[in-house]
């Protein structure tokens, strides 16, 4: 599968991505990748593959992978204009979104932006909201996540630092055409909770619920071939296909 590698310019940052467009079969909607918080493009080449021949493109946010960092500019719409630079630069009119955990708030805010451009959603064990971080939260990310697990070159410090002062709570449960494919671990540490599973299903009327029995909130454990089939199968019948 070739696969190539871009920089899409949004002001005086660039933002890295992958994109399978060469081998790609055409007839097929692309698929858009949006990492977690301190995921990298690099992360989702297997998922790639494994979604071939329908196109994807896998972005790194701000601060992220090979992507630029700036010292400021990491709220939401920042990042939301990330993805527009990626999606402008790659020149796909019409998409699909794969979201996971907090690039959920990036793809629904898109999603809510651009209601013509998104054919589905799929949001991997998110609710539907932008979090706030606390206080102290990025100085405990850093030493007690990010240097044990050796994912300081994934996210770098100064992203983990204007996420925390630069965050507001908001809420973006408001309702959408497009088809959703909830997913969600049943184990502890999901961050979906019945509450916010509810708040999906008043979102569309078309919400699908996918539940993984040995994941907590890491959905690309034990139940990651599930999990990636249970996406492709989603969007392939999206298109109008059954498999």
């Amino acid at each position: 599968m070739a696969v190539s590698e871009h920089y899409a310019r949004n002001g005086k940052v660039g933002i890295h991505y992958y994109d399978s467009r060469d081998d790609a079969d055409e007839r097929l909607v692309p698929i858009v990748v949006c990492p977690g918080l301190s995921e990298t493009a690099e992360e989702y080449l297997d998922f790639m593959e494994a979604a071939a021949p329908r196109r994807c493109i896998l972005l790194s946010f701000r601060g992220r992978g090979k992507s630029d960092t700036p010292e400021g500019g990491y709220n939401l719409q920042d990042h939301l204009s990330d993805l527009e630079a990626v999606a402008g630069d790659a020149g796909v009119e019409s998409f699909h979104l794969f979201a996971y955990s907090r690039g959920v708030s990036y793809a629904l805010q898109y999603a809510h932006s651009y209601p013509g451009k998104v054919c589905s959603i799929t949001v991997g064990d998110y609710p539907p909201e932008h979090r706030a971080m606390p206080d102290g939260w990025a100085e405990d990310y850093i030493h007690h996540y990010l240097i044990p697990y050796n994912r300081t070159s994934n996210i770098r410090t100064t992203a983990v630092w204007g996420i925390q002062r630069e965050s507001v709570q908001l809420r973006l449960d408001q309702s959408l055409k497009a088809p959703i494919m909830v997913a969600r671990g049943l184990l502890e540490g999901s961050l979906i909770a019945e509450e916010d599973l509810a708040r999906y299903q008043r979102m569309s009327n078309a919400v699908r619920v996918k539940e993984y029995a040995r994941s907590g909130h890491a959905l690309k454990g034990e139940d990651k071939a599930q999990f990636y089939g249970d996406i492709i199968r989603f969007v392939n019948e999206q298109d109008g296909g059954t498999e």
